[in-house]
């Protein structure tokens, strides 16, 4: 299932993490006595699979190889105690955290599947309010932190590919691999503050600030505007779900500010 291109409430929401079930089969290999699960190298193979990739021994023979490899390199970084560095504590933090989101985003997804009379609805009222409204194509990275985001217009500005940077380095599963690109839809399908944003970019512009959402910092590009076009209920049922299940997610993460102790 893709992220909720409804951002467009979505962009962010559903590349579902991939679960590898955990078994008691033998280790895939063990560096300095410290052991490489299996199931590593399943999840591996799982999101290369979900990427068009074929599942071949010699494919599974790179991957193997590859763990080794970074198992060498982050038990060396940790022999050099590297992690105690305050900055790189602080990014492995900040991955932990991400990982953390996207499991809980996924089983909230599990959860709170939509009837099919809510996705009616949902459609019939999406329909009727955007009549007359123009659709979007813009293209997103997006990225934890303000910092990060920052960084990543100035890159841009400087001739950077926004392509490019949108595979390396965004963290919406969904669009990344399509070079950050979310699609044409009506800005009242995204988030305020994206649709805010996005609705002032002339084609080919990308926001000067970074734009912040419920998931995370968003830099964005406008790939062009034209008359919204509504269309049959099949063809859009399953991002009316991703948009319904955007909706429930955000009313879930107010309830958790509420009653978090925030000082």
């Amino acid at each position: 299932m893709q992220l909720i291109k409804f951002l467009k409430l979505t962009a962010i929401f559903l590349p579902a993490l991939a679960v590898v079930t955990t078994t008691h089969a033998a280790p895939l290999a063990k560096v300095n006595g410290k052991t490489i699960p299996n199931s590593r190298l399943e999840l591996v193979m799982k999101n290369l699979i979900s990427q068009g990739q074929k599942d071949t021994p010699e494919t599974r023979k790179a991957i193997r190889d590859d763990l080794i490899k970074q198992e060498v390199l982050s038990q060396e970084a940790l022999r050099k105690k590297l992690d105690k560095d305050p900055d790189i504590s602080t990014q492995i933090m900040i991955t932990r955290q991400s990982v953390l989101i996207r499991a809980l985003q996924a089983d909230f997804i599990k959860k709170n599947d939509p009837s099919e009379k809510e996705l009616r609805d949902e459609y019939q009222a999406v329909s009727a309010a955007s009549m007359g409204d123009q659709e979007y194509n813009p293209s997103h990275i997006l990225i934890s932190t303000e910092a990060e985001a920052k960084d990543i217009i100035a890159k841009i500005k400087k001739g950077g590919k926004f392509e490019e940077i949108a595979k390396d380095r965004s963290i919406d599963d969904g669009s990344k691999n399509k070079g950050g690109e979310l699609g044409w839809s009506s800005a009242r399908s995204y988030a305020q503050p994206f649709a805010e944003a996005l609705v002032k970019l002339k084609k080919g512009e990308i926001t000067q600030a970074p734009v912040k959402s419920s998931f995370g910092w968003h830099v964005i590009r406008s790939n062009g505007m034209r008359p919204l076009k509504i269309p049959p209920f099949k063809e859009v049922k399953q991002k009316v779900q991703q948009r319904i299940l955007q909706q429930k997610f955000q009313a879930y993460l107010e309830e958790l500010k509420d009653k978090a102790k925030i000082e």
